[in-house]
């Protein structure tokens, strides 16, 4: 075995990394030329690690590789958000009716623990805090269902969604609103009920869509 051919396989998969989080900061924002030349050098690697850093963030729908023109972060279109979350609904209701049937008593104390940062988080108005509380709760109800094609899929587009210039918790209300949501979905996990768990679930996914459909309607009136 040749213990050399780790190093490259590390080196692109970080270079996807730190690249990864400078989209989802915006730092490079939607639209916007991926210089790789200058990558490289600001990194001080070669540009073959850097070009196959990129083909992971496009095959993951971050970068657009175009022919002859370069490489640019993926625009997201209000149809894409209309598609992507479509899909996530079907994908998290799934996941939330096989977590019904799934789940023990030791996963449901996990989800409640959880559940309680939410409505702190909410109490305090804190969206950063129920933002990460609601991220956990979402990953560990997938992680329950135990369906690694599922949650791969899920994974996948939440990261797309990310490149959103717009967050749906900002929409007034729309905190509130999540956290009754979240109630309403972990009382069907609670119960044992697969069907009522897919359908809330659905229907909080769509409310998330609609909250950020509101955000971008208000841009384009201001």
């Amino acid at each position: 075995m040749n213990a050399g051919r780790i190093a490259p396989l590390a080196l692109y998969q970080e270079v996807a990394e730190r690249l990864r989080q400078r989209i989802f900061s915006h730092e490079l924002p939607p639209g916007t030329w991926v210089d790789e030349q200058a990558l490289a050098a600001d990194y001080g690697i070669s540009r073959t690690p850097l070009r196959e850093a990129l083909k992971v963030l496009a095959s993951e729908g971050l970068v657009t590789l175009k022919p002859r023109r370069g490489c640019y972060v993926t625009e997201i279109s209000e149809r894409d958000l209309d598609e992507i979350f479509t899909v996530m609904a079907l994908l998290e209701g799934q996941c939330a009716a096989d977590t019904a049937r799934k789940a023990t008593e030791a996963d449901l104390l996990r989800l409640r623990g959880i559940h309680a940062e939410l409505e702190q988080a909410a109490t305090r108005q804190d969206i950063n805090g129920f933002f990460e509380a609601n991220q956990a709760f979402h990953y560990e109800i997938q992680m329950i269902c135990d369906n690694r094609w599922l949650t791969q899929c899920i994974t996948d587009m939440r990261k797309v969604i990310k490149l959103s210039r717009h967050h749906s918790l900002f929409s007034e209300g729309r905190l509130e609103q999540s956290l009754a949501e979240h109630r309403e979905i972990l009382a069907s996990l609670e119960q044992r009920q697969p069907e009522g768990a897919e359908v809330a679930m659905r229907s909080h996914i769509r409310s998330g869509r609609q909250a950020l459909a509101r955000i971008a309607a208000q841009r384009e009136a201001n």
